[in-house]
């Protein structure tokens, strides 16, 4: 058990005690003790939501058990529950259970179960578990990247669906062939950016690193990412088919088992997959990859 994931549960029963108060991103990371970034991260790794949207749907839970079981009237039980106005109320309801409050409440419906999170129980990992990861810390000087950019969530785990998919698609679509031409080396790069720590949005690029003064063809885009530290992983050898569970598993293990004792914590900037000859050449069973995460010495 990790000293983080006892920092996380902390987080999680603080939230669950304070409900009804004004919680911030901010407040809960400093309780943390981390930065607003880093906290966004490991708790959106470990709990599978963002902040906000975890306290969005622990305050939605108890809302709906008062909409179920008793007469109170929607606004008052909107205003408890800290939704400022009924219309932010019904939203929120309504992308969780599909409906309207009045709706819910007109069908006698019994609300599903959205539990407390624990973090705290054990979890195996088939590829990392107990074992030293393989990583190095390295500066990458500034680069620009053209790519293919898909919009997806840490929710329910939407990217983990959405972000293979998008591969699936860039690959059967040989979009990397309107790319090669305009790229400094073979290496392909899946890009994390432009994050929303409030909602857990952000963007998936699929890309290469450009040549000065390549132009993007229609329909992709072009990014500047700045020199910046990073800590790189690279994922275990496993069958092609385990590949994907792989590269999901370690950026799990990043949060869970390595930050906790690096003395690092993540920088805000984008993150990124590295894919070159070790995945695509001749020789891969059993391919790897590199994760490249933003660090800044921890305070």
């Amino acid at each position: 058990m990790s000293i983080y994931e006892t920092i996380i549960q902390e987080v999680v029963d603080a939230i669950e005690d304070r409900l009804d108060e004004e919680l911030k991103l901010s407040t809960l990371a400093q309780l943390a003790g981390f930065s607003d970034f880093h906290f966004h991260r490991v708790f959106q790794t470990m709990v599978g939501d963002s902040v906000m949207e975890y306290v969005r749907k622990r305050r939605l839970v108890r809302a709906a058990c008062q909409v179920a079981y008793t007469d109170e009237k929607l606004l008052n039980i909107a205003l408890d529950h800290g939704f400022g106005t009924p219309e932010t109320f019904i939203r929120a309801f309504r992308r969780l259970y599909g409906m309207t409050p009045g709706e819910f409440r007109r069908k006698g419906l019994q609300p599903p179960e959205y539990p407390k999170v624990s973090v705290m129980e054990p979890r195996y990992n088939p590829y990392l578990g107990g074992i030293a990861m393989n990583y190095e810390i390295v500066t990458k000087p500034a680069f620009d990247l053209i790519g293919y950019s898909l919009r997806t969530r840490n929710k329910d785990g939407q990217n983990n669906r959405d972000i293979p998919a998008f591969w699936q698609q860039y690959i059967a679509e040989k979009k990397g062939e309107t790319l090669y031409g305009l790229a400094v080396s073979t290496a392909e790069l899946g890009v994390c950016d432009e994050f929303d720590i409030e909602t857990g949005e952000f963007s998936y690029v699929i890309g290469v690193e450009a040549q000065e003064g390549a132009e993007p063809p229609e329909g992709a885009v072009r990014r500047h990412y700045p020199e910046q530290m990073y800590a790189v992983f690279t994922t275990p050898a496993v069958p092609r088919a385990e590949f994907t569970a792989a590269i999901q598993s370690t950026w799990h293990s990043i949060y869970s088992e390595w930050f906790p004792h690096s003395g690092y914590e993540q920088a805000l900037g984008a993150e990124f997959e590295h894919y070159d000859e070790r995945c695509w050449g001749d020789r891969t069973d059993h391919p790897v990859m590199d994760i490249y995460i933003p660090v800044a010495k921890k305070a």
